[in-house]
């Protein structure tokens, strides 16, 4: 028997746009126009003989009937997804990844070389900023930020939530701390613009607030680990960031006082785990950092 089914791009423009519940976003999903994703919904309707969606004055929503067919057509087109990857031993495609600076100086770009190695058919496409890519609208695949406990985003994933500790570069230190005092001695440097150095003296009950330097001018956080490195002052950071550092001498930790501020997280755009390509760079994303998610309990 002939299966009686409508053109595979009208099912993948309505099923885009059921889940947005918006033709613009479901044009910045799939990469067309949204004359072309109202053009195949429109012809869908006709085929089919019933109304897909209501016009709002604030937007679109799907009827009665749109919300039946996209209960149906969703899972129909994720199988079809996942027979097709099924058949493709390699992931292929590019994968758009937004970052906080350090995160991905310090952590991600040390690692790209071995995942590139691993994955030659995969290209990820790394921006560095502090602008939190907008992953709804398709700015990014995913996004990495520091959160602190106050502002957590809605379906994000922990990266990491390693404490932060003190470091110093070994030319700086000649002698041993002797107590926790000893450091108002030098610089205090720190990759945050919140008081992280006042929570820290806090936890030690050996410097009073009062005692705590109070710097009127914060370098970025790059250049925060960099002066720390160059033996210019004592570093306030998490571990995750400067592991490479500490693995190569550069920088040691000198107190076994930490406390965590927040965690780095992953957020993703809404259906961007169907690509395989997506999924292997998260889940290698997630084995690279795991040393580093509740670590210190």
């Amino acid at each position: 028997m002939v299966r009686q089914l409508p053109p595979l791009n009208a099912l993948r423009a309505f099923e885009a746009a059921g889940r947005h519940q918006s033709f613009s976003r479901a044009a910045a999903e799939l990469a067309v126009s949204h004359s072309s994703i109202s053009r195949h919904v429109r012809g869908l309707e006709d085929r089919l003989g019933v109304q897909l969606f209501r016009d709002l004055p604030r937007g679109l929503e799907l009827s009665e009937y749109g919300a039946a067919y996209l209960a149906q057509v969703s899972p129909a087109l994720d199988a079809i997804a996942s027979a097709t990857e099924t058949l493709t031993e390699v992931p292929k495609g590019t994968v758009w990844v937004n970052s906080e600076t350090l995160f991905a100086t310090k952590l991600l770009v040390p690692r790209l070389g071995e995942f590139a190695t691993m994955h030659p058919d995969i290209e990820i496409r790394l921006e560095a900023s502090r602008h939190l890519a907008d992953v709804a609208r398709y700015e990014a695949d995913l996004a990495i930020r520091f959160v602190r406990p106050e502002s957590r985003y809605p379906g994000a994933e922990l990266i990491s939530d390693a404490p932060m500790h003190p470091y110093a570069s070994p030319k700086l230190l000649e002698l041993p701390l002797t107590s926790t005092r000893d450091l108002l001695s030098y610089p205090l440097l720190k990759d945050r613009s919140s008081g992280t150095w006042d929570m820290w003296f806090a936890l030690t009950g050996e410097v009073t607030p009062e005692e705590v330097p109070q710097s009127t001018w914060r370098m970025s956080s790059v250049l925060a680990v960099e002066a720390a490195v160059a033996g210019q002052g004592i570093l306030l950071v998490s571990d995750e960031v400067v592991a490479g550092e500490v693995a190569a001498g550069r920088l040691i930790r000198i107190s076994e006082v930490g406390f965590r501020e927040g965690g780095y997280y992953l957020l993703q755009g809404e259906g961007v785990m169907r690509r395989k390509a997506v999924r292997v760079f998260r889940d290698w994303l997630m084995a690279e950092t795991a040393l580093w998610r509740g670590a210190g309990e």
